[in-house]
């Protein structure tokens, strides 16, 4: 794997890493609030032998720049950049959960640069606003250990041994790493988005992906998006927020037959 680190328009850093075939068609991945590039190994690992694969972490996590005021619209802007910096004309994308809303955002305004959409976890409205400002406050006054000591019943279901799972134990261990403040600041850009009447505009093909035991981003979620997106697939995995995490065969099987598709047609 190769990480390279781009400047994006505001003049600030993102950690980008790249793997697979340089020639092969690329696809993106997007990570969830409070995690790194690394919640997408096994996604990485099923999918490097056939596509570019990239991953990133977002602004704030991981070992990108903090970067203040922070919006939904910079969070797809960053996407831009990365694509930019990398030659890649058209990719595929995937995100979940915040990745995934920024994920839409993309294929409202960039459509010409994707060739596909998938929107794991996620939902054109993610809880509310007034949720997400007074988590900003409480993370901003005192830290993140709360939400750390709580995440994996949000994270992962029940039936879901995550204690026994290296890359849930990491992925939780990047939430404790994150820095409180790009924490909330990417609460308050999720606060802010709302993306309930613009649906309808995605004409990309979209794969949405939910968590049968998803508390945050609910199946719910999933059918509305898909009742308003056209050309849109629903698939439901026995899974609650991190799919890609509880369920990976699944996920890596749904997402490597749908890109599969498009290629053929």
């Amino acid at each position: 794997m190769s990480q390279i680190t781009i400047t994006n328009r505001q003049g600030k850093h993102l950690a980008v890493f790249v793997e697979g075939p340089e020639q092969a068609p690329a696809i993106v991945f997007s990570n969830s609030l409070g995690t790194d590039y690394h919640m997408w190994q096994a996604q990485v690992a099923a999918l490097k032998q056939s596509y570019k694969v990239v991953t990133y972490d977002t602004r704030g996590h991981g070992a990108s720049s903090l970067i203040e005021p922070t919006s939904l619209q910079n969070l797809a802007e960053d996407v831009i950049d990365i694509l930019d910096t990398l030659n890649i004309e058209q990719a595929h994308f995937c995100g979940i959960s915040m990745g995934g809303i920024t994920a839409l955002a993309l294929a409202i305004d960039y459509p010409q640069r994707f060739l596909s959409i998938t929107v794991a976890n996620s939902a054109a409205k993610i809880w509310t606003a007034e949720g997400w400002n007074n988590r900003a406050e409480a993370v901003e006054r005192d830290g993140l250990a709360d939400i750390v000591a709580t995440t994996h019943s949000r994270w992962f279901s029940d039936k879901f041994d995550y204690q026994h799972d290296a890359l849930a134990l990491q992925t939780i261990q990047s939430l404790a790493q994150t820095s409180a403040q790009g924490y909330a600041n990417a609460c308050r850009a999720l606060a802010n988005a709302d993306l309930r009447e613009q649906l309808a505009q995605i004409r990309l093909p979209t794969l949405i992906i939910a968590g049968r035991y998803d508390p945050v981003t609910t199946v719910a979620d999933a059918e509305f998006m898909q009742q308003h997106i056209e050309d849109s697939t629903l698939l439901t995995l026995d899974a609650s927020h991190l799919s890609n995490i509880e369920q990976p065969a699944g996920f890596n099987q749904a997402i490597g037959q749908f890109i599969e598709s498009i290629s053929i047609v």
